[in-house]
């Protein structure tokens, strides 16, 4: 099962984890499980990757260990989200990507700013 690690102090990643749970499937069903960075758990996961504070990334680590980040992390959750293989066919756009990833480091920089904390 894959474990998304969310900043669990952030407004805007608790309300993108609470959509994703929405919209994905349920969670009876669901391969993915949701844990706050702040948590014994995610430091366990994420091992040396683990930095005590707010983490700059959300983190997804497969089931063998390996650890995505960032916007990496969402890639794959993408095609299960309704309008998801839509999207994920206009981020395989050379030029739509590497926008992508501007625009997540600029948010995941700002997030506490723009949008506060829980």
């Amino acid at each position: 099962m894959r474990t998304l690690i969310y900043d669990g102090q952030c407004r805007l990643c608790v309300t993108a984890k609470e959509g994703l749970e929405r919209l994905g499937p349920d969670p009876q069903q669901s391969k993915i499980r949701f844990v706050p960075y702040q948590s014994e758990e995610a430091a366990c996961q994420l091992g040396s990757e683990y930095k005590p504070g707010r983490p700059d990334v959300a983190f997804l680590v497969e089931p063998d260990g390996t650890i995505s980040r960032g916007l990496d992390a969402f890639l794959p959750l993408v095609p299960g989200l309704p309008g998801g293989r839509v999207l994920h066919a206009i981020l395989r756009v050379p030029l739509i990507r590497p926008l992508a990833y501007l625009a997540y480091r600029l948010v995941a920089r700002y997030r506490y700013k723009w949008f506060g904390s829980v």
